[in-house]
């Protein structure tokens, strides 16, 4: 069985999570290699504007298969041999998906633990619905962040509150997740897929090319200097204005019409 299933609807492709029976875990199992086959594919699909990642079950996911860490001291494994193991296998999945420049909703249904909070995180926005939990678990099973977590939730929540939670362990409800800016909005449970392809439908209106340069220039202004982001900005922005969007969406607002986007 596979891990990911996916559905288009339009510029719109969902993918949604379907192993329930493993609390949709993201480890011992084809999930590293799905995700990583995924974001390869739709990064060259240049008709794909927006992705939904949703789960099937009551979890969105539990990270790591703890029942599968016994064998971290049941077997002889080296620690390179385990270090090897996350450079090849988890750590793929932050590579690929946090630096797709597809905008990424994710649509958490449930509780997102460990690398599933981290997976949410490496997401572009999060929608909860308000049965979903979040925890940066790790320090609670003696482990520490390795797929990322430490990079990605400080950026999301601020190093106070990311540093509490690492810590400490402990989970957040939906609403203390929306007063800490972990998600943008909280939805009543039977409404999150409704409410998360409605915003996907609003970002899909939008050009795809400019929207995909809009993500890359919100990354890199993560990192780089406000010089250097200027200077990209202005490179990315010389491609938009020579686009047939552009000129349509100008034409559209002089001629008050809605504009009809290509491909």
């Amino acid at each position: 069985m596979t891990f990911l299933s996916s559905t288009r609807d339009g510029a719109i492709l969902t993918l949604t999570m379907n192993q329930p029976e493993t609390r949709n875990a993201l480890t011992g199992n084809t999930a590293v290699a799905e995700f990583v086959q995924a974001c390869a594919d739709i990064a060259l699909d240049r008709s794909v504007r927006v992705v939904v990642l949703a789960a099937e079950g009551p979890v969105f996911s539990s990270g790591g298969n703890v029942k599968d860490m016994q064998r971290f001291f049941t077997q002889k494994i080296t620690p390179d041999a385990i270090r090897d193991e996350y450079r090849n296998g988890i750590q793929r999945i932050p590579k690929a998906l946090y630096h797709l420049d597809v905008p990424v909703i994710a649509a958490v249904n449930g509780p997102a633990i460990g690398a599933g909070l981290d997976l949410a995180c490496m997401c572009d926005i999060r929608i909860a619905s308000d049965r979903a939990t979040f925890a940066e678990s790790f320090v609670k099973v003696g482990i520490i962040p390795g797929d990322g977590g430490a990079w990605l939730l400080p950026r999301v929540v601020g190093m106070s509150k990311a540093s509490e939670m690492a810590f400490t362990g402990d989970a957040l409800n939906a609403q203390e997740a929306l007063a800490c800016g972990l998600v943008s909005r909280v939805v009543p449970h039977e409404s999150l897929l409704d409410e998360a392809k409605r915003l996907a439908e609003r970002i899909a209106a939008n050009p795809g090319g400019v929207l995909r340069m809009t993500k890359r220039l919100l990354r890199e202004g993560e990192r780089s200097s406000l010089e250097s982001l200027l200077e990209t900005s202005a490179a990315y922005q010389a491609i938009a204005h020579m686009t047939p969007d552009h000129e349509e969406a100008v034409r559209a607002f002089v001629e008050k019409r809605k504009p009809s986007f290509g491909a």
